[in-house]
């Protein structure tokens, strides 16, 4: 335990110099690790091939590992000295101020904390500085023996020793809950950051959170706020406050709309590389006992135990994760090849079915982005189709804006129906979906200054065409132009329905796809008044379902040349050709129906 001198002769801004020190260390690791992630990893496969290119590209990989730990770990040394002054600088104010008091009073406070004091005669004497009415008593901390004294001076000193042992302890709470943590904060020796490092990293992380809670708590994060409300958050604090913020709740600061993109990408990235690496340990893990005795007695002999059924469950279950981290990971590798833009991860959730959201660029500061929302079983085990369809819009998309920033994004930021039936057929996963994406459409326009700061298109496929059309059909969607690729139905039956101009509603159909038609099996679309057809051949008069490939739903119909639900971003196709330029703006070299 500290003494009562110690506290109060301890230099707070002692603390918070080192901790700026760790904190500049922390983010040159940062930048670093980006300059390693988006061109020294790009390099490689433009200057090297075959086995060079790969044992090249694991030392890569492994230097960005490296400078990922050192940002976690340097940050979370920096937030401990910046709390532990924070925290330190309340009982030091309490003890000075009970110093002072005493001092006032003409009492002496002892070395050990107690308190003597003149008695009360002698200090009304004037000019008599000498206790000559009794001994100068001593007060121990914590006994409240002169309450109710006829002698005030004893009252007094029994305050001050109590004041001043308060402030001791206080501080000393403070010092073992922040030292207990700073212990653990060693890297083992030599260069090379092991999963399991990673994953001890993540444990020190969540110790610091117990420790440094009362200085910065996950409760001050806004949750389930507006993204305006989440940006003004994160605009009232200092640059050092967020880093720590970021350091201490990467998922927390990692899924706030409003916030600008890199921030989102480096909180992300830390749980991204944390989750990879505990699960990849966990994978590691020896298998329990697989048979043991039968419990009955009864034939079989033996049988399989339980916990090697629970392992092999975990087992699947972890490896389909991977899936989803290696699909992400190899988009983050891809950076620079072909030109392709540094990668951002505006999201990431492993649970479940799990959630990504990725873009190429930077959307805040784009000229041109495309948001791309997926369907029916879409989930991060089999994610890759669903990256690389917004690499290639971004290709092709570039050939259309010449000069300009263009920005596209995978978002996957809700459950989407886990079969086409039942699932599909129902409208409640669009219900549940669409408030998640419009939060996101609107901190992207948050973010990027406000609605005329970029020209925004938002792309749903399949069932996520219903979910985009349901979100439309809520009120303010933050885009320019929608469009409704091999949809099921928007759940209107009018392009003027949509939250934006009817000019500005596009759809595409290949010949093939029977989801439209299904989508009206299952009621996603719309009625409107008029006859129906099946190539060109009226068959249908009245209030008809209608879905964004009919003519009647008012979109337009742009020329399609692939087939199937699942080929509409096929290279060089026109089908991709006809969605670049809705992303791009160039409308007039849209092919239509």
């Amino acid at each position: 335990m500290p003494t009562w001198q110690q506290l109060r002769d301890v230099k707070l801004s002692e603390y918070t110099d080192a901790a700026d020190g760790w904190g500049k260390v922390s983010s040159r690791a940062n930048a670093d690790k980006d300059r390693v992630d988006n061109g020294m990893f790009a390099k490689i496969h433009d200057t090297q091939k075959g086995e060079a290119a790969s044992r090249a590209g694991g030392d890569v990989q492994q230097l960005s590992r490296n400078y990922q730990y050192l940002h976690t770990e340097c940050g979370l040394i920096r937030t401990a000295l910046n709390g532990l002054a924070a925290e330190l600088a309340a009982p030091q104010k309490k003890l000075k101020q009970a110093l002072e008091d005493a001092e006032n009073l003409k009492f002496t406070v002892n070395a050990d904390g107690t308190v003597t004091y003149p008695t009360q005669s002698s200090v009304l004497a004037p000019g008599n500085n000498t206790a000559h009415d009794g001994a100068p008593i001593p007060y121990l901390p914590g006994k409240a023996e002169g309450i109710g004294s006829a002698d005030a001076n004893k009252g007094k000193a029994e305050d001050i020793a109590q004041r001043i042992g308060d402030a001791v302890r206080e501080a000393a709470e403070i010092d073992g809950r922040y030292a207990g943590v700073l212990r653990k904060l060693k890297a083992e020796p030599g260069l090379t950051v092991s999963d399991e490092t990673l994953v001890d990293a993540a444990k020190d992380t969540k110790a610091m959170q117990d420790a440094a809670g009362k200085y910065a708590d996950d409760d001050k994060i806004p949750h389930g706020k507006s993204p305006k409300e989440n940006a003004d958050w994160w605009n009232g604090l200092t640059q050092e406050q967020r880093d720590e913020y970021a350091t201490l709740y990467p998922a927390s600061v990692g899924s706030l709309d409003g916030l600008p993109s890199s921030v989102r990408d480096d909180a992300n990235r830390m749980v991204f590389a944390e989750t990879r690496a505990q699960i990849q340990t966990d994978l590691n893990k020896p298998a329990p006992n697989q048979y043991i005795p039968n419990p009955s007695g009864s034939y079989p002999a033996v049988v399989v135990s339980p916990e090697y059924r629970e392992w092999q469950k975990n087992q699947e279950t972890l490896k389909n994760q991977l899936k989803g981290i290696e699909s992400i990971q190899a988009r983050f590798d891809a950076t620079g090849k072909e030109g392709l833009p540094e990668a951002y991860l505006l999201g990431y959730d492993k649970n479940g079915i799990g959630r990504a959201i990725i873009a190429n660029g930077n959307p805040d500061t784009a000229d041109h982005t495309a948001v791309y929302v997926p369907g029916t079983t879409t989930n991060l085990n089999d994610f890759d189709d669903n990256i690389s369809r917004m690499t290639e819009t971004w290709l092709e998309t570039q050939k259309w804006a010449p000069g300009e920033k263009v920005s596209t994004i995978t978002w996957f930021g809700y459950e989407a129906p886990h079969s086409i039936a039942p699932d599909a057929m129902q409208k409640g996963w669009a219900h549940d979906g669409s408030p998640k994406l419009l939060q996101f459409m609107d901190g992207l326009e948050t973010v990027q200054g406000g609605a005329d700061k970029s020209h925004t298109t938002i792309i749903g496929h399949s069932y996520g065409s219903t979910v985009v059309g349901d979100a439309s059909n809520r009120g303010h969607l933050a885009a320019d132009d929608i469009v409704a690729v091999g949809s099921p139905g928007m759940l209107t039956g009018k392009a003027e329905d949509l939250d934006v101009d009817k000019g500005h509603v596009w759809s595409e159909a290949a010949w093939n796809d029977v989801v439209p038609a299904g989508g009206k099996v299952a009621g996603l679309g719309g009625y409107t008044w008029g006859v129906e057809t099946w190539n060109g051949i009226p068959f249908n008069a009245g209030y008809v379902q209608t879905v964004p490939s009919d003519e009647l739903f008012g979109a337009h119909r742009m020329d399609v040349d692939t087939s199937g639900h699942s080929d509409y971003w096929t290279r060089d196709s026109e089908s991709l050709k006809n969605q670049s330029k809705v992303v791009a703006g160039a409308y007039d070299k849209v092919n239509e129906d």
